[in-house]
């Protein structure tokens, strides 16, 4: 009983805590009584303080491999919060000079320092291994053991060599601990780490309070994120984007919108990276945007929601970037956009990389498709993923569960795939079984001769997704496992063998349907995409009034997209007009006025609800080229020449040029016309366009195209529009 107590004392007295949290306890005691120790714990679970109490309570310094400097910095700041010494906790990394390592050396050897943080890279340079050896170890830890294995989210070919440095500093007892592993992961770190006789405590994975909810990505993704922001006002949240231009740029744009955001990433300047981060410790801002860099040991207990715009490149990164909501048992909303190409992109990125890490960064990519398209209970995707079974049909914690989709019999189908699976006797990935059911006849399937088994097409009736989605949930059921050792092969369990003699009901939900939205490209002359017809056709009326009044074609005044999208946004202000796309400044304040009288009316008379305040403001980054191309043309330099310094192809330079010249902005390119077509040609072409009912290009290829190029034909749409609308 004394033990017990004794143990319970030390937590009250070092970290003010009256109990402890889960197995932390047992945890602890097998770390004291010297024995290696492999702990398991979801973020939030209380990682650290299984190896800070024991640190405190043994004689000597425990070492702990750390991967991330800024980590260090928290942790070792949190430890001296704790003791009245600040030598307790130390570390070493780059960052430091050579005499504030000299002082740290100086407060270990003296016997202050409980515990000192090292990263890998330091932990193996030649003086520190020689200093190390003269030091009393209590024992070593290594956090984020994920690291080791290049089947986790974070592999870092560094932590491969802890155990040999750790023989040569020398042999104490070890402890490593990580926030997600897969069983596969989990081998992996043992065997690296020679610690596969050490106790295993494995906390469960299920964060009960996070909700996890999957929406397609479409062109709205920017809007539909404001809006949730602007739903959770005052909570704290975290966006994680994959590339470090995508995350400075979403922070503008949240600014631009009213929200206190700030960027963060390894690519920028330390002090800005701290205080962007302290600011979000100390509530000065709501939202970081972060590449995965972000939240490593941050010990933020009230994040409220974190939201992925790109979807992880892997489970166990999703998981463990998901586990930073919620971590004081509160409300956790995790939400994630989806949409396959960003996975095609993902895919791309790995080319040049060793064959061997792109087969496993594919394996990777496809569980977290499968997570993403599943219409199963997303708790129980997850978890099953790290080896753990979820024994509810319903979460009532998750989109899938809180909007059940209606399960279809599958009994057949099962029997189908098991089937294949068993011909090809058990030596291919889901995607090879598919191939053959629906009857693809791939190159490999060719050179397998399988195309001639009986089994090849025998379920060309279903599409793939239905068999992606039997494959999927017969992994969860228990029918099939993956050999994960071998890049996922699909291998037949017991209970599946068993089901081929004597099938039982299988029921299968079908996966959701992330078609791929096209970009929404409005439909010219008519107002298909115009919300409001009445408003489109009054807006049109009112062009033709004018244009026959100021005697120039209608679309000089506003072309049919921007009408469509007043019809859809209701702008009532000159600045508000500006925003609507192919409206400037210019064109707003020459034909805006009499526009937005007419909005302003109709929305008041019919009491119209005006979606302004869901806009999403821009940020004007995008100008910096057109600016550019705008001075480069007043300074007259050759457009082929402007399109070669911006490192653009001559048509997207055109694209640019008509979308200055359509906002309403004015230029001159006579000088680079005159040089490069014959005057007559020019006069033709301006005569169809002041005659022509429309700009449109094809219209004008088709009737001007067997005598001038497409190229001529938009450079001298370009001046015609720059001089009658502008």
């Amino acid at each position: 009983m004394a033990k017990k107590d004794k143990l319970t004392e030390a937590l009250k007295k070092h970290f003010g805590f009256d109990t402890f949290k889960g197995n932390q306890k047992a945890i602890i005691e097998n770390v004291l009584a010297g024995n290696d120790t492999f702990v398991l714990m979801p973020t939030g679970g209380g990682k650290s303080l299984c190896y800070q109490l024991p640190s405190l309570l043994m004689e000597g310094t425990a070492i702990v491999v750390s991967p991330l400097i800024a980590l260090m910095k928290n942790q070792v700041d949190a430890m001296r919060n704790f003791s009245e010494e600040d030598g307790v906790a130390h570390f070493i990394n780059s960052s430091l000079s050579k005499s504030a390592i000299d002082q740290v050396k100086e407060d270990i050897l003296s016997g202050k320092t409980k515990l000192l943080y090292v990263a890998p890279e330091s932990l193996t340079k030649e003086e520190n291994v020689e200093f190390l050896r003269q030091v009393k170890i209590s024992f070593y830890a290594v956090d984020e053991a994920h690291c080791i294995s290049e089947w986790g989210h974070d592999f870092r070919p560094e932590y491969r060599r802890i155990r040999p440095i750790i023989n040569e500093i020398g042999k104490r007892p070890l402890i490593a601990l990580t926030a997600t592993a897969t069983p596969k992961v989990q081998h992996d770190i043992q065997k690296n780490l020679g610690m596969t006789d050490a106790a295993v405590f494995k906390s469960s994975f299920n964060r009960v309070n996070l909700y996890y909810e999957v929406r397609p990505k479409t062109a709205n993704v920017d809007r539909d994120i404001i809006k949730f922001i602007k739903s959770n006002e005052g909570k704290s949240g975290i966006i994680y984007c994959l590339s470090r231009k995508k995350v400075e740029e979403f922070a503008d744009i949240l600014k631009a919108n009213g929200i206190k955001a700030l960027p963060y990433h390894a690519g920028m300047d330390s002090q800005v990276r701290s205080a962007n981060q302290d600011a979000f410790l100390m509530e000065q801002v709501d939202v970081i945007v972060a590449t995965i860099a972000f939240g490593m040991g941050i010990d933020k207990p009230d994040v409220r929601y974190v939201i992925h715009y790109d979807i992880p490149k892997s489970l166990e990164g999703y998981y463990q970037e998901t586990g930073r909501a919620g971590r004081d048992g509160g409300e956790g909303h995790c939400l994630a956009f989806y949409s396959y190409k960003d996975l095609q992109k993902l895919e791309k990125f790995m080319q040049g990389k060793p064959v061997a890490e792109q087969e496993i960064g594919k394996q990777l990519l496809l569980e977290t498709a499968a997570y993403a398209e599943t219409s199963v209970c997303r708790r129980k995707v997850l978890l099953h993923y790290f080896g753990e079974e979820y024994p509810e049909d319903n979460c009532g914690n998750c989109d899938n569960c809180l909007n059940p989709k209606k399960q279809v019999e599958a009994k057949e189908l099962l029997g189908a795939v098991l089937e294949v699976i068993s011909t090809l006797k058990e030596k291919f990935k889901a995607e090879y079984i598919v191939n053959m059911l629906v009857g693809n006849e791939t190159s490999e399937i060719q050179s397998y001769k399988h195309n001639e088994l009986e089994v090849f097409g025998s379920g060309q009736d279903e599409d793939e997704k239905i068999w992606n989605a039997v494959i999927r949930q017969a992994l969860i059921a228990g029918y099939l496992e993956k050999d994960i050792e071998n890049y996922g092969l699909l291998k037949i369990t017991p209970k599946g063998k068993e089901f081929m003699k004597k099938p039982v009901s299988f029921k299968i939900t079908e996966d959701h349907e992330f078609e791929e939205e096209e970009e929404e490209i409005p439909v010219r002359g008519g107002a298909s995409c115009a919300v409001d017809p009445v408003l489109y056709s009054m807006m049109k009326d009112l062009r033709k009034k004018l244009s026959k009044r100021l005697e120039v074609p209608p679309f000089v005044i506003f072309q049919d997209p921007s009408l469509e999208a007043m019809a859809t946004t209701y702008p009532i202000t000159l600045e508000e007009l500006q925003n609507i796309p192919g409206v400037g400044a210019g064109k707003a304040k020459r034909y805006g006025a009499e526009f937005i009288a007419l909005i302003k009316r109709h929305v008041e008379e019919n009491e119209i609800e005006r979606p302004e305040d869901l806009r999403v403001k821009t940020v004007a980054n995008k100008s910096k080229l057109k600016v550019s191309i705008v001075q480069s043309i007043d300074r007259k330099v050759a457009l082929d020449d402007i399109a070669v310094s911006k490192g653009l192809e001559f048509g997207e330079l055109l694209d640019e040029v008509e979308a200055i010249v359509y906002s309403g902005t004015r230029i001159n390119i006579d000088y680079f016309l005159n040089d490069v077509m014959d005057e007559d040609h020019i006069e033709d072409i301006y005569e169809y366009f002041k005659d022509s009912e429309t700009d449109d290009l094809e219209e004008a290829i088709e009737e001007l195209g067997g005598d001038y190029t497409e190229e001529e034909i938009r450079l001298v749409r370009i001046k015609f529009l720059s001089e009658m609308a502008n």
